[in-house]
């Protein structure tokens, strides 16, 4: 990892490069941390460096190893299924209320454009990071664009969770196509505003993105 400049908000910046970590498994589920080794890496003391750590314990993305340590929570499979099957209910609202004010929102609607083609733009070469990243925007613009900030706030906690699973199917290439092709469709009943049709294709996406997840975890874990 790069080391980190010292600012004011260090704190945050080491919250964010660990979180990063976590997201495209650099610090893979199980993996034992060391507060010196990482403070190391990053240039800076232990102290932020605990202080990020305990903010990321109490999202349950690190769990408690040993005396004062902690490790990489592992991913369960069954949890990031239910948390796709929330996500699938605050996803399809998102895209009706788009869908219902597309047209009076040019910002949100270039906002979505620009999110899906984005994702046009992955290829083979695109590392993992980049693969996460453009997935997670277009929801992001989705939520936006329905003008209803509630929806953002209410996902927002366990979106850390559903990236770093997300490492596991879109390195896929089959999987990854389907994905955008279902974010196109999604999009493209937005921008007609057709309300009924895009949350349909919105719970959908994400129930059986859930479902992908959870099988290619299982399968895994078989494997380990």
């Amino acid at each position: 990892m790069i080391p980190l400049s010292v600012a004011p908000n260090l704190i945050q910046q080491v919250y964010d490069r660990i979180l990063e970590s976590i997201v495209d498994h650099t610090l893979a589920p199980g993996h034992r941390i060391r507060q010196h080794e990482l403070a190391e890496q990053l240039g800076v003391s232990r102290q932020p460096v605990s202080h990020a750590l305990h903010l990321l314990h109490k999202q349950g993305l690190v769990v408690e190893s040993g005396r004062k340590g902690f490790q990489v929570s592992p991913l369960d499979p069954a949890h990031i299924r239910q948390l796709y099957e929330v996500r699938s209910a605050l996803d399809g609202l998102a895209a009706r209320l788009s869908a219902a004010r597309v047209s009076v929102d040019a910002a949100g609607r270039s906002a979505l454009e620009a999110a899906l083609a984005a994702g046009d733009a992955i290829d083979e070469r695109t590392p993992l990071a980049e693969l996460i990243a453009p997935d997670a925007a277009f929801h992001q613009a989705l939520y936006r664009l329905s003008g209803n900030p509630a929806i953002e706030e209410m996902a927002a906690p366990q979106w850390p969770h559903m990236r770093r699973s997300m490492a596991a199917v879109l390195t896929i290439a089959d999987y990854r196509a389907r994905a955008w092709a279902e974010h196109k469709t999604i999009a493209e009943r937005v921008l007609a505003g057709d309300a009924a049709g895009a949350d349909a294709a919105a719970q959908k996406h994400a129930l059986t993105a859930g479902q992908t997840t959870e099988d290619r975890l299982r399968s895994l874990q078989k494997v380990a």
